[in-house]
């Protein structure tokens, strides 16, 4: 699981609930001094949230940008159906849709993380007039690798019959792997036991057979008009640096790799996204 490794709000954020024409939706919104060059909506992964993106907030204000993190329907401090059938990729990328218009800073940024690069494509694909550019963050063409795979579906199996708190300790236990897990100081475990037990299971249920049967969207996003950016750490897992880097020559799309991250840069390097962020956006058309 992505996990921020300090909770500190910076001091130009904002937290509050976004109304839409569809639900509210808990976001994290940054504005710069001055007037903002654009606006920027962060959509966090699968087991994620907006959290996942206070590092980030402050380098994109300082680069001149108003940054929005979500929180998706069902994900930790949004609303959310019990139903698997509210979270397909139609509906969620709805979401984004609707966030971008209660926002109303016309067509933004829009960066999805992992999972989140899923839902940012399917709302690109449903209305890409709403957005400037779209950059997949640590998000691959298609399903994730067998590893991963593996992960979910164990997960998916135990969340209808096991109660929540066996399956955050099995969940503990596979990220646990990652010896930086035992260090985590206590309010970052408090944090994340209290997101998990947030989140709708039918949320994780239906996001987590996307992204195991998720067939490679190469094509379709190379039919996008919008200006591409694929970015990730150096060091990712969950796909193949290797897939990536062919799906960023296939769609013709800007190419970021990040030194010396892994799976999330907005966590480990804000600074460096920031700026290959930023310079990827001075090159897209203004605003209309």
């Amino acid at each position: 699981m992505s996990k921020p490794r300090s909770l500190d709000l910076p001091a130009r954020t904002r937290a509050y609930r976004l109304r839409t024409a569809r639900q509210e939706f808990a976001v994290l919104d940054s504005r710069p001094e001055g007037r903002a060059l654009g606006t920027v909506l962060l959509v966090p992964g699968y087991t994620g949230s907006k959290e996942d993106f206070l590092a980030l907030l402050d380098p994109l204000a300082d680069a001149g940008y108003r940054a929005v993190a979500v929180d998706g329907r069902g994900q930790f401090e949004s609303p959310g159906p019990r139903r698997t059938s509210a979270y397909t990729p139609r509906q969620l990328g709805g979401d984004v849709l609707a966030q971008v218009a209660a926002l109303g800073d016309g067509p933004v940024h829009l960066v999805g993380h992992s999972f989140g690069g899923f839902v940012a494509r399917s709302a690109a694909r449903l209305d890409p007039s709403a957005f400037r550019s779209l950059t997949l963050l640590s998000s691959g063409p298609g399903r994730v690798g067998p590893d991963q795979r593996t992960k979910i579906r164990l997960l998916r199996a135990a969340l209808p019959v096991l109660p929540p708190s066996w399956v955050w300790a099995a969940t503990v236990w596979l990220d646990g792997r990652d010896p930086a897990y035992v260090s985590d100081p206590p309010e970052i475990v408090e944090f994340l036991q209290r997101r998990w037990f947030s989140t709708q299971p039918a949320q994780l249920i239906a996001t987590g057979r996307q992204l195991r049967v998720e067939p490679d969207r190469t094509e379709g996003l190379a039919r996008l008009p919008l200006p591409l950016h694929v970015a990730y750490g150096e060091g990712e897992m969950v796909w193949t640096v290797g897939e990536l880097a062919h799906m960023a020559r296939s769609v013709g799309a800007r190419h970021t790799v990040i030194s010396g991250a892994e799976h999330s840069p907005n966590v480990s390097h804000p600074a460096e996204l920031a700026s290959a962020l930023s310079t990827f956006w001075s090159t897209t058309p203004p605003r209309p």
